[in-house]
């Protein structure tokens, strides 16, 4: 098939390489602008543009894609590319921009979405950490038909993968790269044997992800330790968990921690321990433990070694 991709990060760009690997043409890749990156600030490619430079696709990186906005100049070359590319259908996966009508009418089968959930849970911008924050004992990958609505367009293909205690947000998102590429390729040939079948899904078991931010980071010692071993994973590596240590003057980031099966005997907050083992904290339910923590401009440092040169009040 004629398959003009969209999308942006690492997500997004084993999507493309499967779709090149298994066969399809693919005559244009939309993505973000170049943004400055690394201690230097230098503009930098995204990964998916990385990926079709390397494949000899040609690239487009429009600010804007409504025709009447504030990038309408971006957005009429954006659409007389999309025309001149004569899709069959377009391939979204973590793009960045919202796709308006135009662009959702334009290719012969419309624009197809790679979504890392098990739609209509955790519809938004931050599926597979809100996951892993809830506690969910599954999540996956949802290619939907998309819409003019946020994530609400018609299920057409769902795999799904456990969550394990194991898991942060940054190894379940690699899995789902991995799943939203195969998925991707499994449903472009669904559809080209007319085996793609719609979905409605389900209005009374949405849910939202939303957006991760900054002000989330610090931990509340009132919640139960399973609630906060879950959020130290979901927000690694971003946000990341932090948390005051006494002796020091800012926030530590917290990389790993688990939850601890006994109860606390002291208040929510107060270190009980700090062994080569962990950090002990007592929260609102049980014990959390640390067991693996960065300083403020400082690297990450397992708990057996940050112990030996931290001197608590």
């Amino acid at each position: 098939m004629r398959v003009v991709f969209a999308g942006t990060p690492e997500f997004a760009r084993q999507a493309l390489q499967a779709l090149i690997a298994a066969g399809h043409e693919i005559p244009l890749v939309l993505t973000q602008p170049d943004r400055p990156a690394g201690r230097g600030l230098k503009l930098t490619p995204s990964a998916v543009k990385q990926a079709a430079m390397a494949a000899n696709i040609p690239v487009i990186q429009p600010r804007g894609l409504k025709l009447d906005g504030r990038y309408a100049e971006d957005a009429q070359a954006a659409r007389q590319s999309l025309l001149d590319a004569k899709p069959d259908v377009m391939v979204v996966a973590a793009y960045g921009l919202i796709l308006p009508r135009w662009v959702l009418d334009l290719p012969a089968h419309g624009c197809l979405n790679i979504h890392a959930s098990l739609l209509p849970r955790w519809r938004g911008a931050a599926p597979i950490q809100r996951a892993i924050e809830a506690g969910d004992p599954e999540t996956g990958i949802t290619i939907m038909q998309m819409d003019e609505g946020l994530d609400t367009g018609d299920m057409l293909l769902r795999l799904g993968t456990p969550i394990t205690s194991e898991h942060t947000a940054a190894t379940l998102h690699d899995e789902l790269a991995q799943m939203g590429a195969k998925a991707s390729v499994q449903a472009l040939e669904l559809l080209q044997s007319g085996a793609l079948t719609r979905e409605k899904q389900p209005e009374d078991r949405v849910t939202y992800a939303s957006k991760l931010e900054k002000s989330e980071a610090p931990l509340d010692f009132l919640l139960p330790a399973s609630q906060l071993a879950r959020r130290v994973r979901a927000f690694n590596p971003f946000p990341g968990a932090t948390m005051m240590l006494p002796g020091l003057d800012a926030p530590v980031k917290v990389w790993q921690a688990v939850a601890l099966p006994k109860a606390a005997s002291s208040p929510a907050g107060t270190i009980e321990s700090a062994t080569a083992e962990g950090i002990d904290i007592a929260t609102g339910d049980g014990i959390l433990r640390v067991t693996e923590l960065q300083k403020a401009g400082g690297k990450r440092q397992a708990v057996s070694t940050f112990v030996q040169g931290w001197q608590p009040e």
